[in-house]
């Protein structure tokens, strides 16, 4: 009788996000997200990718959402994600700077306050680690690939890499 691992028997499960730094000059909007929302600290706007939308219209409806601005000229970085080999899960976010906006922004963010910062001064605010690394290839030129394996049960990324496409 044939054994298959009990690994290579569970589906491939895969969750679709985006995040969308808004750009206007030299600044760019962070939203400062409490402990509660999880990922506490300063982070670009993003969230799930709601089927059946697109990446980017997932990521013009969560800039919306969450700073009440509507983005326009789009411009894809990169893809960033996670895959965990045992759950079979791959995690991956879609990652834009939008040069363009409208609107005004809301007086009461649902996911944190938000605030425009010199993107030259942003890296001195208190952010995620796995953000403080991505953030610098928003405007860089070209595009990027982060593709990190991490095991859920022991919380820790196993391997990474970073590529400039």
């Amino acid at each position: 009788m044939d054994h298959m691992n009990t690994t290579e028997s569970l589906p491939l499960t895969y969750g679709l996000y985006t995040m969308c730094l808004v750009q206007d000059g030299d600044r760019v909007l962070l939203v400062n997200r409490p402990s509660e929302k999880g990922f506490p600290g300063y982070i670009g706007p993003g969230g799930k990718i709601d089927f059946p939308e697109s990446p980017t219209e997932g990521a013009i409806r969560e800039v919306y959402e969450e700073t009440g601005l509507t983005v326009t000229k789009l411009v894809f970085k990169g893809l960033s994600e996670h895959v965990d080999p045992k759950t079979r899960y791959r995690y991956m976010v879609f990652n834009y700077v939008a040069i363009a906006h409208e609107g005004t922004l809301l007086s009461n963010p649902p996911e944190g306050e938000l605030l425009w910062v010199k993107i030259s001064e942003a890296l001195d605010l208190p952010m995620q680690p796995w953000f403080k690394e991505r953030f610098p290839l928003f405007f860089e030129e070209g595009t990027f690939e982060i593709h990190a394996v991490w095991d859920e049960e022991h919380k820790q990324t196993m391997k990474k890499t970073v590529k400039k496409l």
